[in-house]
């Protein structure tokens, strides 16, 4: 019986070779320049937590990376121009090692607000200017 279920095992790994997760790295597009910042042209797809949005910036290569908090300032004032969809938005400030994080609501009131790190949340890429 463990013979029979070793080949439909084989063929499924078979199927999977070869092919790659699907990235995000389309999310850059064709960057926003504001200032001294180059923004992502789409958010990730999916909300994700503090940690994880940091390694998924500094993943898509060439200098991209989570905003600090006061580029998030930035991008909020723009952000009818860039198309933000998400409601908030990490930024890479915290308030000290074991503190939250700073994040910005983009709704109407607009207030950077200190958050879990376990909590997710929308990423927007940005990268220093060249």
């Amino acid at each position: 019986m463990k013979q029979l279920l070793l080949i439909p095992m084989l063929f499924v790994c078979y199927l999977g070779m070869g092919q790659e997760a699907p990235e995000d790295i389309d999310i850059i597009g064709t960057p926003f320049t504001i200032g001294s910042i180059e923004v992502a042209q789409l958010d990730f797809e999916n909300e994700i937590n503090w940690f994880d949005s940091g390694r998924a910036c500094a993943a898509l290569g060439d200098g991209w990376r989570l905003p600090t908090v006061d580029e998030l300032n930035v991008l909020y004032t723009n952000r009818e121009i860039i198309g933000c969809k998400r409601t908030v938005y990490w930024s890479s400030t915290r308030q000290g090692k074991h503190k939250p994080a700073a994040t910005r609501d983009f709704t109407a009131n607009g207030q950077v607000l200190q958050q879990n790190t376990n909590l997710s949340f929308g990423v927007r890429a940005v990268r220093d200017k060249d």
